[in-house]
């Protein structure tokens, strides 16, 4: 595995880890506006990639984060709803099993 791959999966970790959300967030943002990065902001437009990808990593990562729990939250109200409709039968207790063929 390359360092860079290393680095994201670490980073996209800890985002998907609920302990240390707001601080890698909170860290990210401070590292954007801080004078001091990884590539100076001097350098014309080689000290904006660090900050570009770093923000462009951070935006897809949370805005991934929240589809996720959009869906989970519509889940549970679709499963509730489906309970409650249907009151003797309930959609929860099913198993989904694949069929295997024996000879």
């Amino acid at each position: 595995m390359n360092p860079i791959q290393s680095l994201y999966n670490w980073y996209r970790n800890l985002l998907r880890n609920p302990k240390y959300r707001w601080w890698v967030i909170l860290g990210t943002l401070l590292y954007f506006v801080s004078p001091i990065d990884f590539l100076p902001d001097v350098i014309p437009i080689v000290g904006e990639i660090d900050d570009v990808f770093l923000l462009t990593l951070l935006v897809t990562e949370v805005s991934g984060l929240m589809i996720e729990g959009f869906k989970e939250r519509k889940g549970n109200v679709d499963v509730k709803a489906a309970n409650t409709a249907e009151n003797s039968t309930s959609t929860a207790n099913t198993i989904d099993v694949d069929a295997v063929s024996v000879k």
